[in-house]
């Protein structure tokens, strides 16, 4: 599974980008604005074709995964700290509509000590963090973990095996795409590394 994650910041033609990174065969997109109002969201969300909104996963304003028929949501981990006891039911009244839900976690004891079952977890920092400086990677081995754990923090085309070998069951990237002359380029040399040992 290789994931990417929109980058944080506005890009020129993002909608346009993002099409052909799925044109170009990306399975599934995050999409992640945190300074975005909704109206910021749909606003994305409507230039990017329609055949590919069941590729997506949301990060905030979770409605839209019905008004666009998205993939799914993500919560992120204080999103998810935040609905305490609520969390259980905030999951299932999506994975009851067909829609996938995945989190995002900073350990693996967390990963083993939460009693949801989520269609995959992003753990992070695997490696040094490409768009965060002084996030240091922790190189995290998930081996022992019976889960679908997804690599995040310092993917790049040459540390993607490495993660394989760490047992996570695939990659998610933002800095490795999104902070390069080519977004489209950048794609498909992390793609050829990933296929490479799938």
């Amino acid at each position: 599974m290789l994931i990417v994650l929109t980058s944080e910041q506005d890009l020129t033609n993002e909608a346009q980008q993002i099409n052909t990174l799925f044109d170009k065969g990306l399975e599934i997109l995050h999409l992640r604005k945190p300074s975005f109002d909704i109206e910021g969201y749909r606003k994305l969300l409507k230039g990017i074709a329609p055949q590919y909104y069941n590729r997506i996963m949301i990060h905030e304003h979770h409605r839209l995964c019905n008004e666009f028929k998205l993939r799914g949501i993500h919560l992120q981990e204080q999103p998810r700290w935040d609905l305490g006891n609520g969390l259980k039911d905030y999951v299932t009244a999506y994975t009851n509509q067909d829609f996938k839900v995945s989190s995002s976690f900073h350990s693996k004891e967390e990963i083993i000590a939460c009693d949801v079952a989520f269609e995959y977890v992003l753990l992070s920092p695997v490696f040094g963090s490409i768009s965060k400086a002084g996030y240091e990677g922790k190189g995290f081995d998930v081996t022992d973990i019976d889960s679908t754990i997804i690599g995040m923090g310092g993917i790049n085309a040459s540390t993607i095996p490495e993660a394989i070998k760490l047992g996570f069951k695939g990659v998610g990237i933002l800095g490795g795409v999104w902070n390069t002359t080519s977004s489209e380029i950048s794609f498909m040399e992390l793609l050829a590394s990933y296929k490479s040992i799938n």
